[in-house]
């Protein structure tokens, strides 16, 4: 494993992978963004791949870089766009330039957007790389036309800062945690003539029985992210910052068959506040039974 130690001794806030590369992207406090290479000398299955530095997308004065730490970034699944979000509400959205040098790849801006008034905190794109989803510490989460570089819509209803938001793969929902011990899922119901237009079809705040909360509070869970994933088929949402009422800290597991409640959840020793699945689906044989298909997940201080 190599250690990535590269954004001035500043936090890395954020990491991604490109979809076809592999190599990885990541942001930082120092307001900049690293594209970074994989390499491996071809030598025996236990060699660990070396990760080395390639560019930096940085604030130069020409207005093509942030200017303020960048929270997030986030590759589209196509490969061909590399969006961030930053402290002062801005997002850039970089096209790959194939000619050229590789420290040059992503130095051209496709789209500023420019909207949010406080922090970007968390950004996903929809599975066709047209739409982005933001969410944003002025409590709103906004879906963005990322080839006009306009709004599509607001999302509102969250009274503190919105922490991180998911988008489902078949585009159907967005979930969005907030530091106000709740969950929006946003079901999408398109008017005449539109593609998307998203209502909040359920807010999950406390436990229906016990009447308990179901996410921690910023005083007890003081985190600068709440980062929500669902899995590669859309089957499940995984939400992080969970409390379970009787064993302390868990992430919760929701059934897209239900999302009014969670259908189990997964207990820790200490509290999550970003979760991730692994796309590649993993197979396992039981004796007698055949195989056993399902994604792994990691969860704990993933950007």
């Amino acid at each position: 494993m190599s250690i990535v130690n590269w954004h001035s001794k500043l936090q890395v806030l954020s990491l991604d992978f490109h979809p076809v590369s592999g190599c990885p992207a990541t942001a930082g406090a120092d307001h900049e963004i690293k594209i970074w290479g994989i390499s491996s000398s071809g030598g025996s299955d236990d060699e660990v791949p070396t990760a080395t530095f390639q560019a930096a997308l940085t604030c130069n004065g020409s207005g093509n870089a942030h200017n303020s730490a960048v929270n997030v970034v986030r590759f589209s699944p196509c490969g061909e766009y590399l969006a961030s979000g930053a402290d002062d509400g801005s997002i850039i959205v970089r096209k790959l330039h194939r000619s050229g040098d590789y420290s040059e790849a992503w130095n051209q801006v496709h789209k500023m957007l420019l909207l949010h008034r406080m922090k970007v905190l968390d950004l996903q794109w929809s599975h066709d790389s047209a739409f982005i989803v933001s969410a944003s510490a002025d409590t709103t989460c906004v879906i963005w036309d990322a080839s006009k570089g306009k709004v599509h819509q607001e999302l509102r209803g969250h009274q503190n800062h919105v922490k991180g938001e998911a988008w489902d793969p078949s585009e159907q929902y967005i979930a969005s945690l907030s530091s106000d011990r709740s969950c929006k899922i946003y079901a999408n119901k398109p008017k005449e003539g539109t593609r998307m237009n998203f209502v909040c079809e359920h807010t999950l705040v406390k436990e229906p029985v016990v009447e308990s909360h179901l996410f921690y509070d910023d005083e007890k869970l003081p985190s600068f992210f709440r980062r929500l994933a669902w899995s590669p088929d859309g089957s499940f949402l995984l939400l992080p910052a969970g409390i379970s009422s009787s064993k302390g800290s868990s992430s919760y597991i929701m059934s897209r068959h239900d999302l009014s409640r969670p259908a189990t959840q997964l207990i820790g020793p200490s509290a999550t506040v970003a979760v991730r699945f692994c796309p590649v689906l993993f197979k396992r044989r039981r004796p007698n039974s055949g195989y056993v298909e399902g994604y792994l997940f990691c969860q704990g201080l993933l950007q």
